[in-house]
């Protein structure tokens, strides 16, 4: 597997995506992976290489600019970080794009074949980019945000997955149905996987504060990859 830095930029923000593939001649779809509240940090990478080891190109992209990273113990300093970003979608939309314009120009893609899949705070990037009309064949919200923003809603033309526990307490069910309802009244084509028993952050193996609702359930996580494998086979 190759895995290498990449610089991009958004107006005069530098950003620093991570990129992972292993090489052949014939371009590849690629999927671009949001990171959470934290920043880039090594899980987005991980995540990354895993698309990569299914065949596609993995990118995990940079919304808070290069070297700009938060802390796992550092509720408060992340939250600062993603703030911005959730309280201007129209500032979310265009970060998350300039990660897909760079992507649609590496060598490796093919950039008619590009999906997003993104956790926690990456998960409502990712679904951003789909509210926002993005030409891409498909998104992924892992344990994401669910909540819409600022900005009027673009036609959405990308499928739609969302992977969600139930006892999430950051998404409680009346979000979810909210959800649910704008998805339908947008025309997509989306669906919504519920976890029984399951908080957030429930892919990440560190997770482990019930009072906070962030706990690690390896179940969850391997049915959700599995969902995440089905989906990218199907969109692609």
């Amino acid at each position: 597997m190759i895995t290498k830095h990449i610089d991009y930029l958004d107006g005069r923000t530098q950003l620093e995506g991570y990129l992972a593939y292993n090489e052949t001649e014939a371009l590849k779809p690629a999927v671009l992976v949001s990171h959470d509240w934290s920043g880039r940090r090594e899980r987005a990478c991980k995540a990354a290489e895993r698309v990569a080891a299914m065949g596609y190109v993995g990118f995990a992209l940079d919304m808070y600019g290069k070297g700009i990273f938060g802390a796992d113990d550092d509720a408060a300093g992340n939250a600062a970080l993603m703030s911005p970003f959730a309280t201007d979608r129209a500032l979310l939309r265009q970060r998350i794009a300039a990660a897909l314009n760079a992507v649609r120009q590496l060598p490796q893609v093919d950039s008619t074949k590009i999906a997003a899949m993104g956790f926690c705070f990456g998960g409502l990037c990712v679904l951003e980019l789909a509210r926002s009309g993005a030409d891409v064949q498909g998104v992924i919200s892992v344990h994401g945000i669910f909540t819409p923003g600022n900005v009027a809603n673009e036609k959405i033309t990308s499928k739609v997955l969302c992977l969600h526990g139930h006892d999430d307490p950051m998404v409680p069910p009346e979000q979810v149905l909210a959800f649910e309802t704008e998805m339908s009244e947008a025309g997509g084509d989306w669906q919504v996987h519920v976890y029984g028993g399951t908080m957030h952050a429930f892919t990440n193996p560190a997770a482990n504060n019930p009072s906070f609702g962030t706990v690690y359930k390896e179940v969850a996580a391997n049915r959700a990859y599995q969902s995440i494998a089905n989906f990218l086979g199907e969109i692609f």
